[in-house]
């Protein structure tokens, strides 16, 4: 099969590798389209490899065809889309019956794959974890990015005030649009004094560059959960500060999950996200397609800020 692969220079390159080999369980999938996410840069650049015993290339989340059902009662022919641990960026690929999500209807295979990770990503922590509510208010940083793009409308289906930080007006723009009440140009503000004591529930992508103004930032009772290290992974933590607020901060990652965890994950999102992917409360934001050979292209727009939204690489 046709798949990518990271050379010696870190450069992402379309090679001839071997198909994958099915295990109880798993069907094989022909991949039209795969969603392109901050961590298959930070795989590519060799700091975050796959669980044991998953893929090797990259790529978390896929849409295509089913060619082989396996042991599974799925059929040839079926349309699905993908969670997985690895292994998009190929021509096939094998992936475990729980981790498969219908297409959602009206999509193509691109607007498929562009949401699947988003999705699970964010209804497992403001649904399923934080439990967000009504009237409550949630910050999301990298408001503009494929997470936040995402989690701005949902929390607004899920009537809570949303705030965001993102890095210009041009973005920004884009969360108005998708409705956030609250705008935040981290190079111009600082979000902390502009929030101090306010926010419910944080979504943070950042980690220990952010880790004390979240706490600034957190209400009293509030929930901060934090899924991404973009600020890097040792900070202070004031625990009287935390104490104070009566705070909860939590820290999650969707990959290193167990098969039966996700498959819990996967089926909650369909349950609750689907609907709305369906009726169009929720958009995908497809900032750009292109062919899975400029797999290396896209990782450097995503790279320089390039992105508002998603990007998605399909196999012709």
């Amino acid at each position: 099969m046709k798949a990518i692969s990271v050379a010696d220079d870190k450069k992402l390159q379309l090679i001839e590798a071997p198909a994958p080999t099915l295990q109880p369980g798993e069907v094989l999938v022909e991949v039209r389209a795969a969603g392109v996410n901050r961590a298959d840069i930070l795989q590519a650049a060799g700091h975050y490899p796959p669980p044991k015993g998953e893929s090797e290339i990259i790529g978390l989340e896929c849409a295509g065809i089913i060619v082989d059902p396996g042991t599974t009662d799925r059929q040839v022919g079926e349309e699905v889309a993908c969670l997985l641990a690895g292994g998009g960026y190929a021509e096939f690929v094998a992936v475990p019956e729980g981790q498969l999500l219908p297409i959602p209807q009206g999509y193509s295979f691109a607007e498929a794959a562009a949401v699947v990770e988003v999705a699970t990503t964010v209804w497992s922590n403001i649904g399923m974890l934080t439990g967000l509510n009504a009237g409550q208010t949630l910050l999301i940083h990298g408001g503009a990015g494929g997470i936040g793009t995402f989690a701005i409308q949902l929390a607004k289906h899920m009537g809570a005030t949303v705030a965001v930080t993102a890095g210009s007006p041009e973005k920004l723009q884009t969360c108005k649009k998708l409705g956030a009440d609250i705008l935040i140009n981290y190079r111009e503000q600082d979000f902390a004094e502009v929030l101090k004591n306010t926010c419910d529930r944080i979504l943070d992508i950042m980690g220990a560059k952010y880790l004390d103004q979240n706490l600034t930032a957190l209400a009293l009772d509030g929930h901060m959960v934090t899924i991404g290290l973009q600020g890097g992974v040792k900070g202070e933590l004031n625990i009287g500060k935390l104490l104070t607020k009566r705070g909860t901060i939590s820290a999650t990652a969707l990959r290193a999950r167990d098969r039966e965890d996700k498959a819990r994950i996967v089926s909650d999102t369909i349950a609750n996200v689907w609907p709305l992917l369906e009726s169009g409360v929720i958009k995908h934001q497809i900032h750009a397609t292109l062919p899975m050979a400029e797999a290396q292209r896209a990782h450097e727009m995503l790279k320089n800020g390039e992105v508002t939204g998603k990007l998605v690489l399909t196999m012709d």
